[in-house]
């Protein structure tokens, strides 16, 4: 008989199927899901490889286009005084000391109230032309300029450059600058302190360090502060090469990924040069810095190579936090931060204790905030844009880091700044006024070269820029043209020509009446033409021009050098033509140069990031008038200095100094011009309103002040007096345009062109008799 199952055991043991059953479908789920997730870490870790070695092993970052001024080039007989040469010498960073030790510092020694000497070990630099090696050498300073110049071992040098002045830059969409370095240009105390304060393990770990999170923890109890991170510095810098700065589980994760996939594609070398200089070290305005290199010039204006352990111990410190420990603003709490590095460079055997107690009780010996700002002459940088752009796009200039050197003068530059700045200032007071704006352009005689720019009376703004977009009548800064017009007719003008200075009218094209007058509003009857223009009479230069023609004058600005519209109206003889300064700089340049046409250049060379030479500027020259006529017209500009409008510029230069100008005033006194030369430096000043109203100023009260302040201050050499083939000099009665001579009442000494000299002669030069006082005859 068979027994039967108990139903209760049935009912006990009959659901224990389903049950194992659901087990291993959750156990399969688990499984397929664990799969499908490890399929998409390992997709996803595919891409982030991508990701990685695209950044990489590509364009890092985007280099902004570096702009230069001219070297600083030194000989024997260069004009310099020991002020001028010692402010160069801190621009570019150089520290004076009692004895040389190192590349960028200088000992002076005063030999004499008139002398000085300076030995100078030279930092190096790579030029367009040649590497310049790092040197030492001496000058000696002493009558105004450079009286020997010596190497190491005192043999005579012909020519030794330092390096430029960084000036500005052209910068990428983000506004990030670094100077990229690479590690064997690093002192090896950087690297070291930098290893040690960050990433002590960074030799031994693979990206990733999970010891490191709890050993900087156990540190950073022990110490009582923070002073070990716990992220590799392989993380830090994915998270600042590759991430953003949130913080999530993801993003930690991702961080994690990229970082141990970086040291498996790279060596340590790479992957350490390249945090060097990815690194953020603070802002300078809306600019990042980024990395060692540019922080060190940011904070210390030196080379990296030249800090000491102090400095190099406040950059590293900023790595923690460049905005909490910023050294300008929180100076306590960045000397914290700093001595804190210098106690674990002293406890990894970097430096020694008394090094390191010297080092921390060292000042923090930071530049003057701001002074390492992004663009240092905004108003220059701005024309170097201008004329970059007719040859590159704006992308290269923004992101291929292009060494681009200029011709812009440091030296002339801060003079000129000084010069506008304290007259207006001066101006202002003396005729309670306070909204007087300025403008000015100094370029070299011959070369073309703009030697300093200045767009407005704070010469670091960055808006609107007067020297180059401004556009006012140049008023009787025109004549000059006028009377080069005429003179260019030998064969019916010279400087004793006689003109009328009588009230004139003249009918216009809709039949309006142009009546000019003179400023005091006399007129003069006939007067030859040199003192028409030394006076800048307008009767004698409106009815000269009409005798010339509208046309022809127009053609001489064009053939200067002018390239915008001149209206075909009387009234252009007087000034009514628009122009910047900077224009106003290029016809005069012309003028300058005894005839010949160069246009105004900014850059001189341009190079790659490498060093490669990628595009040259060579002087352009051509001759648009005659050397017989331009040097006519400059003798007749140096008597408007002399005896005419600009007379009081003599009080500020010594006589035997030939100079050469016009001054400028439009209508209501609403522009005051000078332009003015000598044989080395041209200068064109513009003082005036933004809202075109009447000013205080004359030209010769005005714009001439501010021209006289910056070229007394100027190493420079007169106008050449050499007279061209076809010209020389003889004596012309001032009344009647006829031959005189030196005893003679009204004689003047003029170049006359051989072509047109006086047929007959005064009645003094032909009797002999000497018209003189007996006292004339006996002083002289």
């Amino acid at each position: 008989m068979t027994k039967r199952r108990p139903a209760a055991r049935a009912k006990k043991t009959s659901p224990s199927k389903p049950k194992r059953h659901g087990w291993a479908l959750f156990r399969l789920w688990l499984l397929y899901a664990s799969v499908f997730l490890l399929v998409l870490l390992a997709i996803w870790t595919l891409y982030l490889d991508v990701v990685v070695r695209a950044k990489f092993d590509g364009k890092k970052w985007a280099l902004p286009a570096r702009v230069y001024s001219r070297p600083l080039e030194l000989y024997e007989g260069l004009a310099m005084t020991p002020q001028l040469f010692e402010q160069e010498l801190r621009a570019l960073g150089y520290r004076f000391v009692n004895e040389l030790k190192a590349p960028g510092q200088v000992a002076k020694r005063t030999l004499s109230a008139e002398q000085v000497s300076y030995q100078i070990h030279s930092r190096g630099f790579e030029f367009w032309d040649k590497h310049e090696e790092a040197r030492r050498f001496s000058v000696s300073i002493a009558q105004g300029q450079v009286q020997t110049l010596m190497d190491r071992a005192g043999a005579e040098m012909p020519l030794m450059r330092l390096e430029p002045e960084e000036i500005g830059g052209i910068y990428p969409t983000e506004i990030e600058d670094r100077l990229l370095v690479q590690l064997s240009d690093l002192p090896p105390l950087l690297g070291e302190t930098l290893l040690a304060v960050e990433d002590r393990h960074f030799l031994d770990h693979h990206g990733v360090s999970p010891l490191a999170i709890l050993r900087a923890a156990l540190v950073n109890v022990r110490r009582g502060e923070v002073v070990q991170g716990g992220s590799t510095l392989t993380q830090q810098l994915v998270k600042n090469f590759y991430l953003t700065h949130e913080r999530h589980l993801r993003r930690k994760v991702q961080e994690a990924i990229m970082s141990v996939l970086l040291e498996l594609h790279y060596t340590k070398s790479e992957i350490l040069e390249t945090y060097i200089n990815e690194v953020y070290l603070g802002q300078s305005g809306v600019r990042a810095i980024h990395g060692f290199a540019l922080g060190s010039q940011h904070y210390f204006r030196q080379p990296l190579r030249e800090l000491n352990s102090e400095q190099l111990a406040l950059l590293v410190g900023l790595v923690k936090g460049a905005s909490f420990y910023n050294p300008w603003r929180h100076p306590e709490r960045a000397t914290k931060r700093r001595n804190l590095v210098l106690t674990v460079m002293h406890n990894e055997g970097l430096i020694d204790e008394t090094e390191m107690k010297r080092a921390q009780a060292a000042p923090l010996g930071l530049v003057e905030q701001g002074a390492t700002s992004m663009v240092t002459y905004p108003a220059f940088v701005a024309l170097v844009k201008r004329q970059l752009q007719q040859d590159y796009k704006e992308e290269d200039l923004r992101s291929e880091g292009l060494r681009i050197f200029t011709s812009l003068s440091p030296m002339v530059q801060r003079q000129a700044e000084e010069a506008l700045n304290k007259r207006l200032k001066q101006l202002e007071k003396q005729h309670k006024v306070t909204d007087l704006q300025g403008s000015m352009v100094v370029t070299s005689v011959g070369g073309g070269e703009v030697l300093a720019l200045i767009g407005d009376k704070n010469p670091r703004f960055e808006g609107f820029n007067r020297a180059l977009d401004a556009h006012r009548p140049i008023g009787s800064l025109v004549k000059p043209f006028v009377y080069l017009t005429a003179l260019e007719q030998p064969e019916n003008y010279s400087l004793a020509t006689l003109v009328s200075d009588e009230p004139v009218k003249i009918q216009g094209r809709y039949d309006e009446l142009w009546e000019p007058t003179n400023a005091n509003k006399i007129s003069h009857g006939t007067v030859p033409l040199y003192r028409a223009l030394s006076q800048s009479y307008n009767q004698a230069t409106a009815r000269l021009g009409m005798l010339l023609g509208l046309e022809k004058v127009a053609a001489t600005l064009e053939q200067a050098g002018y390239q915008g519209r001149i209206p075909a109206v009387p009234s252009i003889l007087l000034g009514s033509i628009d122009m910047s300064a900077f224009d106003v700089a290029g016809i005069y340049h012309t003028l300058a140069a005894d005839g010949v046409y160069t246009p105004l250049r900014a850059i001189r060379e341009v190079l790659t990031a490498d060093g490669q030479p990628l595009r040259r500027y060579p002087l352009q020259l051509e001759q648009r008038f005659s050397p017989a006529s331009t040097f006519e017209l400059q003798y007749a500009m140096q008597l408007v200095l002399r005896e005419g409008t600009g007379r009081s510029v003599y009080n500020q230069f010594p006589a035997s100094l030939p100079l050469a100008g016009k001054t400028g005033t439009t209508n209501d006194r609403r522009d005051s011009w000078f332009a003015g030369f000598s044989g080395e430096h041209l200068a064109v000043v513009w003082l005036g309103r933004d809202d075109n109203s009447a000013t205080p100023l004359t030209g010769s009260g005005g714009a001439l002040q501010v021209w006289a302040d910056l070229m007394s201050q100027l190493p420079t050499r007169g106008v050449n007096m050499q007279t061209p083939e076809g010209v020389s000099f003889d004596w012309v009665d001032a009344e009647t345009g006829l031959l005189s001579a030196e005893h003679c009442d009204g004689a003047v000494w003029l170049p006359l062109h051989d072509d047109h000299r006086p047929l007959e002669s005064a009645d003094c030069r032909l009797n002999g008799k000497d018209n003189r006082s007996w006292w004339q005859r006996l002083i002289n």
